[in-house]
């Protein structure tokens, strides 16, 4: 009888030899290493804060503030910027640097927003009557926004600044001419004077070549929206003397309406030479009413002086231009904004 034992046997060997390879060849293989966790990307708050409901908003703009969290008195003031066309709260802010000076000197700062679906530019609508008339338009989402912040944070309503660059500075004499009894102080960098445009082709020519005298003379436009007021905050008004996007004649255009409006005479002024350029100011017993802030070799935008001479003369905002005079430290200072003594 043939049992057949052998080749049983073979096969049981060549089945270890086959498994034996396979094992060592397991074995052998490199060892794929265990993938580590990516970790989520780090996201900085905001420094900007936007509120979504502050008002009716009928000039669909929106609201971005900064409210220090720390040296912030009982009753703090309210500093309002106003941006350029082009430009957003975030990129003036991180160029001019107002968020670092409100929390080192104790205010709130808000920032109100142009969107471009109201203009492609991202202006302000200055030169159109309906967003500057008085409780309409952007001009009414402005003020919203202010007494929002104003409640809020308990403003000191005494002590309320607003300054614009460019179309913001434009909107900002318009916020003055239908409000004044607001506001404590102003600056118009850059900007144009109020009724100086109806529509975006006059605000176009007006920019370039000079708005010309409205029948009237230049008091006139805010006069008739304020004819009561007799008390005016003081007005610092700016302007690049090589600034090829709004003609300085806008300045004197400017100078000659708040001097008329306030009743003040040219010829009371002080010129004083300085190593930026030249400042003119005009004085009462009340303190300063209206002065000029005349930047030689500067283009349009705003004011910054570098600490560090060997820094890029860029700012990282096109319009927010190096300069031997910074226009932020310069109003804190006129407007009495002092870091609180701890």
């Amino acid at each position: 009888m043939k049992f057949g034992f052998g080749k049983s046997l073979a096969r049981v060997l060549k089945s270890q030899k086959k498994f034996s390879r396979l094992i060592e060849k397991a074995l052998k293989a490199p060892r794929k290493k265990a993938k580590r966790p990516t970790p989520s990307p780090y996201v900085a708050k905001p420094i900007l804060v936007e509120t979504t409901a502050f008002g009716s908003n009928p000039g669909r703009l929106i609201m971005k503030s900064f409210v220090p969290t720390a040296r912030l008195p009982k009753s703090p003031a309210l500093v309002v910027v106003l941006h350029g066309c082009r430009q957003t709260p975030e990129s003036l802010d991180r160029a001019a640097g107002f968020s670092k000076l409100a929390k080192g000197h104790g205010f709130v700062l808000l920032y109100p927003e142009q969107r471009s679906a109201n203009n492609s530019q991202r202006c302000f609508n200055w030169f159109r009557p309906s967003a500057v008339a008085r409780d309409r338009g952007e001009l009414l989402s402005i003020k919203q926004m202010i007494e929002h912040a104003c409640e809020r944070h308990r403003i000191d309503r005494s002590r309320i600044f607003v300054a614009g660059l460019s179309a913001g500075g434009a909107m900002s004499a318009a916020l003055v001419a239908n409000y004044p009894s607001l506001f404590a102080g102003a600056a118009i960098i850059a900007g144009m004077p109020v009724g100086s445009a109806r529509d975006g082709m006059s605000a176009l020519r007006a920019m370039k070549s000079g708005a010309p005298p409205p029948p009237g003379g230049w008091g006139r436009p805010v006069t008739e929206i304020s004819s009561e007021i007799k008390a005016w905050p003081a007005i610092t008004i700016w302007q690049g003397m090589e600034d090829r996007t709004v003609n300085p004649l806008n300045a004197s255009a400017c100078i000659a309406q708040w001097l008329e409006v306030q009743g003040l005479d040219e010829g009371s002024g002080r010129a004083e030479e300085k190593p930026w350029g030249w400042l003119q100011s005009w004085r009462t017993a009340d303190g300063l009413k209206l002065a000029f802030y005349s930047v030689t070799n500067m283009g349009h935008g705003l004011p910054i002086k570098m600490r560090d001479a060997t820094k890029s003369r860029r700012s990282g905002d096109p319009y927010v231009i190096a300069a031997e005079i910074s226009a932020p430290a310069e109003l804190l200072r006129l407007w009495g904004l002092k870091r609180p003594i701890l």
